[in-house]
């Protein structure tokens, strides 16, 4: 997504870390060049506030659930995986098997 006017930080890098930028993961630099790409950026402020309200929903209704450990555990490693670029292997981290 672009809006098509030149930007200081381009769209692509915003939206590229976006998720960073919500759960406040970057650098103040880096937010401080994202904020001022939002004054700039109405197609990106308009991603940015509903991803934002995406997560206050999720928060809302699932924020009081207990996490298992282990699932936990199994999240957090893949997504250091993948930051990371490494390969993530192709099984689903959520599955479990099913006890019949």
């Amino acid at each position: 997504m672009s809006c098509g006017e030149p930007h200081e930080t381009d769209c692509s890098e915003v939206l590229d870390h976006l998720y960073e930028f919500l759960d406040s993961e970057i650098p103040d630099v880096d937010r401080d060049k994202f904020k001022q790409h939002f004054q700039e950026c109405s197609p990106c402020l308009e991603k940015y506030g509903l991803e934002e309200a995406v997560k206050r929903l999720v928060k809302r209704c699932c924020g009081h659930d207990d996490v298992p450990t282990d699932l936990r555990a199994k999240v957090l490693s893949r997504l250091d995986l993948i930051r990371s670029g490494e390969s993530v292997p192709e099984r689903d981290v959520a599955a479990a098997p099913q006890e019949t």
